[in-house]
């Protein structure tokens, strides 16, 4: 069985990406990469969707202890049929601290206690279910602008 240090350091890059932008589309704010291409093609831009998160906004501000902001969360609570659920407490093996003395793994970040949420008694939440009854989620308005669907 492989040693896992019993203390992992959390770091991340970032900073701009060479030869690109990031932008944000449509009310939403979904986050784009507008990448520059060869000035002699006369071809504008290429747009695709940003994967790298915050971390390569130069506007962000990063606290990886943090997590990242819950992008959802409004867009769920605001459906009113979702509730929050008492949780309980984090255990060491939850974050892989599964050795003898708990070490090894990854620390819990310290600055997030999030709540849970669940759907209300003979409620479905599910976009399969939206969807079904017409219903267009930001989720899925999110996601055919990732997709460049309209």
């Amino acid at each position: 069985m492989a040693d896992i240090p019993a203390r992992t350091e959390l770091a991340v890059t970032t900073g701009p990406i060479r030869g690109s932008k990031k932008i944000h589309v449509g009310p939403l704010r979904v986050k784009m990469r507008e990448i520059a291409l060869e000035p002699s093609s006369g071809e504008p831009p290429l747009r695709v969707y940003d994967t790298s998160g915050p971390y390569t906004d130069p506007d962000a501000r990063i606290d990886i202890m943090a997590g990242l902001e819950e992008l959802r969360r409004d867009w769920i609570r605001d459906r009113g049929d979702v509730e929050e659920v008492d949780q309980r407490e984090v255990r060491p093996e939850d974050n892989g601290q599964l050795g003898p003395d708990r070490s090894g793994g990854v620390q819990p970040f310290p600055n997030v206690r999030r709540r849970v949420l669940r759907a209300k008694p003979g409620m479905n939440v599910s976009q399969m279910h939206y969807a079904r009854r017409g219903i267009i989620t930001p989720e899925m308005e999110y996601v055919a602008i990732r997709e460049n669907l309209g």
